[in-house]
């Protein structure tokens, strides 16, 4: 006799299908073997099963039980196999009633006393299991980011006793509510950061347009303090970009309680990170910083001190929006659109070869120090800005009087206005400016004759690359929408180009 539960296995953000069937089979040795390509954590779930169910009172079986986990050629990775194999076990033991288990998925890690665990994926398993008309089973504290998923039938019990008398009909759970949609922890205000106007400025257009950034200056000039204050500036998520960070954070296990927040993510690694760390990976192929921080922002501090390998596995990233965390055994892919902001001292001293304290090795040590950032992930940056030391006669000053509200406000009206832009139009792709492309690009840009003068010119007398180009057509797009105006016009692209970095000459990558 077999008992079969559906169960998932996480391929990304993805909940795949698993047939989890238990059947006891004839045998004058008593055995239980979980078969069907599981991983370490998975063959332990027999020895956690037999723990909870002696903690019940409930003895074993004689003879030889298999737990199969179907399609026996996808990876089974994590503690969420306990909860579904034990309530197969179940309706072979005759406990639960053999219909019991139809149109239910499970998930849940069993305690040795019979309790049921958190496990991470729950907001994403419940999604699967309602798009396949099914409910989904899983712990007590999975119940409230389980609700989020809409109409899909949940039951969260605390333990597999309660789960029991539930079917039986003895004690009848009721659904779980969704958890709360929490403020979010309040940005810094832009008002305690005193005089850097350019910087200021920057942070303003790159929040407008979702473009990258890098601050450059020495230490104490107010960097991570400028980047801390864009969260601030940023609306908050919609709905479809509140499901898609959901579902990466589900997996990652960062949602307490069904707790979600509309404030966008901000993810600062130390620059010890590792380019798993940055990019997902390890064992189960986690994801990492850069998808964690998806639809919000990564801040790198430090940026040259990262590992050159790391920070070049940001450049695919950045350009498509996605990153796949190749295995021997499984190719995962995780969304990874974000907004890369970075801050770095010019050289290894910090204050470069300028002003008071300037580095007695320059130029030669600001060139070592900063050749450490390869040049195409140079040029993904949209808006590369000097940020210099802060003098004495602006830290006497008064605090500036436009703060994050009002440099919020003027982001928001120059979002609206390329929303309305996109709004209808189908190849606009997404009405953010930073990843306008193609035929959209150069409808909403449409250069004028000077303009486009200006930016030939500085294109060949800069060696911009084709990227460089298309990314300041983006920027002009930004500032002309901070203005307030229609068309782009050649004050627009000045200003972009003031930003973007100047590519070496070419005669550096010639060879005798």
């Amino acid at each position: 006799m077999a008992s079969r539960i559906v169960s998932v296995a996480f391929e990304g953000v993805e909940a795949r299908r698993v047939e989890v069937e238990v059947q006891k089979v004839g045998a004058l040795q008593s055995s239980f073997v979980v078969v069907g390509l599981p991983d370490k954590a998975v063959g332990e779930a027999r020895e956690r099963v037999r723990a909870a169910f002696a903690g019940l009172g409930l003895a074993m079986p004689q003879g030889r039980l298999v737990a199969n986990l179907a399609p026996a050629d996808l990876p089974k990775e994590g503690n969420h196999f306990d909860l579904p194999i034990a309530l197969a076990l179940m309706g072979v033991m005759g406990i639960l009633p053999q219909d019991a288990l139809d149109g239910w998925a499970a998930i849940g890690e069993l305690n040795l006393n019979g309790g049921i665990a958190a496990v991470a994926g729950a907001l994403p398993a419940a999604m699967s299991a309602g798009a396949w008309g099914m409910g989904l089973i899983c712990p007590e504290a999975c119940g409230p980011e389980a609700a989020w998923a809409g109409q899909t039938p949940i039951l969260a019990p605390r333990s597999l006793i309660a789960l029991v008398n539930h079917f039986r009909g003895s004690q009848m759970m009721s659904a779980p509510t969704p958890g709360p949609m929490l403020e979010g922890q309040r940005a810094p205000d832009l008002r305690d950061v005193k005089g850097q106007e350019s910087a200021k400025r920057a942070l303003e257009i790159a929040a407008a347009g979702g473009h990258n950034l890098l601050y450059v200056g020495p230490p104490g000039s107010g960097k991570s303090m400028l980047a801390q204050r864009l969260p601030g500036l940023l609306p908050p998520l919609t709905s479809a970009e509140l499901l898609e960070t959901s579902l990466v954070h589900s997996i990652a296990g960062l949602i307490a309680r069904g707790a979600l927040t509309r404030s966008r993510p901000f993810r600062a690694p130390h620059h010890s990170a590792s380019m798993a760390a940055l990019t997902g990976g390890g064992v189960r192929a986690k994801p990492g910083e850069v998808s964690l921080a998806h639809n919000g922002v990564l801040f790198l501090d430090e940026l040259p001190e990262f590992g050159a390998q790391a920070l070049d596995s940001l450049r695919a990233p950045l350009e498509t929006g996605e990153v796949m965390v190749a295995r021997a055994n499984a190719h995962v892919r995780y969304p990874a659109r974000v907004q890369l902001v970075a801050a770095m001292n010019p050289c290894r001293c910090g204050m470069g070869g300028l002003g008071r304290g300037a580095c007695g090795k320059a130029p030669r040590c600001q060139q070592s120090y900063q050749s450490r950032v390869s040049g195409p992930l140079l040029d993904r940056i949209d808006l590369t800005v000097e940020v210099p030391a802060v003098t004495a006669a602006d830290l006497a000053l008064p605090a500036p009087p436009e703060g994050t509200v009002e440099v919020a406000a003027r982001v928001a009206a120059a979002r609206n206005l390329a929303a309305q832009r996109a709004e209808g139009a189908v190849d606009a792709g997404s009405p953010l400016n930073a990843r306008a492309e193609g035929e959209w690009l150069e409808r909403i840009v449409a250069l004028d004759g000077p303009a486009k003068s200006l930016l030939t010119k500085a294109a060949e007398a800069n060696n911009l690359t084709a990227r460089g180009w298309t990314r300041t057509l983006r920027l002009a797009r930004t500032i002309a929408d901070l203005d307030g105006s229609g068309p782009v016009r050649r004050v627009h692209v000045a200003e972009a180009l003031v930003y973007r970095r100047k590519a070496p000459p070419m005669e550096q990558f010639t060879t005798a």
